[in-house]
């Protein structure tokens, strides 16, 4: 019913900058928030980011200062703009929603996406 589709991973250098996008389709009635989580090699799933209907945003302290959450809620896409990423950032990043659909406009169930791989290396 829900998907959600994430591009914009890849290589980059330390220092670089990379930008995330996360479109969601499907029979979309209401997104009340949207994230994006990350999970690398013998770690556990972690928050990012993550951004609400009303823009209030939430960052985690490893990426305060670096990262910036946007959505366009015209394109039900949400966006993660990385700046001075460091060795430490990589890992497969994923999007994630509360979102209700139009069979269900009651329920908020969380969406996620299939993950995008950020690798920061020299």
């Amino acid at each position: 019913q829900v998907q959600l589709v994430e591009s914009g991973g890849g290589l980059v250098q330390p220092g670089g900058s990379l930008r995330l996008s996360c479109a969601a389709s499907g029979s979309i009635s209401s997104i009340y928030a949207m994230g994006w989580y990350r999970q690398a090699p013998g770690k556990q799933r972690e928050l990012v980011a993550s951004i609400t209907s009303g823009i209030v945003t939430n960052y985690a302290d490893s990426v305060k200062g670096r990262f910036t959450i946007s959505r366009d809620s015209r394109k039900n896409t949400v966006y993660l703009q990385m700046n001075n990423l460091k060795p430490e950032d990589t890992a497969v990043y994923y999007c994630n929603g509360a979102i209700a659909t139009f069979q269900a406009i009651r329920e908020r169930n969380i969406y996620w996406g299939q993950g995008t791989q950020v690798t920061v290396s020299s």
